[in-house]
């Protein structure tokens, strides 16, 4: 698809995609969000022991601080991204309750003064996704810049809700795939060019991410 008709249509797919999900009653976004923080927790233990970045949630996205507090209880960095600069890489810098914070682009809070931290594992939201695990996000392509810049590639994993499935999202050469895909349903792992239903993880999932058990001092040897 040529450039002009792509940007065309990702934002109509961004619009539409959005408001299906404004649509949804809070109290089934709120049950959605209990199964994706289970899924998440079960599935990738060694989130508690990695520097995670997750984004401030927006418009009914997935609301990553309450699994982000439950893994701080237990050892985890958490951070969120911050806009240097209009079509540069983003920033990490720590966060939790009591860090000062400002209001940026689309009145998204970002910490004004904490730590930069470089991301173990990033939980990024989705406006929508496809079969082969490309992300339809904002259109500013600060993720793809910042993934791209990253001395060592952080697991990443896209969450959203299945009514954001899309058959694909005409996938460029700039875009990147998500390593795993968690929504409502369960939990996708990406495998060759397409993504692979794993389903709900049980109580016991060994699918932990390799990157948050690298070694037993990973903290402390990451800069």
């Amino acid at each position: 698809m040529d450039a002009t008709p792509l940007k065309a249509s990702r934002r109509a797919e961004r619009e539409r995609l959005i408001a299906a999900r404004v649509a949804v009653a809070p109290a089934v976004l709120d049950s959605w969000r209990r199964r994706i923080d289970g899924f998440l927790e079960r599935s990738f233990p060694g989130l508690a022991r990695c520097r995670l970045a997750f984004c401030w949630p927006i418009k009914g996205e997935y609301d990553a601080r309450h699994l982000a507090r439950t893994l701080r209880s237990r050892g985890a960095l958490t951070g969120l991204p911050v806009v240097v600069a209009p079509k540069t890489p983003l920033i990490f810098r720590e966060w939790h309750p009591g860090v000062e914070l400002a209001k940026g682009a689309l009145d998204i809070p970002y910490p004004v003064a904490s730590q930069e931290l470089t991301p173990d594992a990033v939980l990024l939201p989705m406006n929508g996704w496809d079969a082969q695990g490309y992300r339809l996000g904002y259109g500013g392509g600060f993720f793809e810049r910042t993934l791209a810049a990253l001395k060592e590639k952080p697991l990443v994993i896209g969450v959203s809700y299945e009514l954001a499935r899309m058959p694909t999202i005409h996938p460029q050469p700039w875009d990147m795939p998500m390593d795993y895909v968690v929504t409502e349903r369960g939990v996708y792992r990406r495998d060759g060019e397409r993504l692979a239903f794993l389903g709900e993880p049980g109580p016991a999932s060994e699918m932990a991410s390799p990157v948050c058990y690298a070694d037993e001092d990973y903290f402390g040897n990451r800069k």
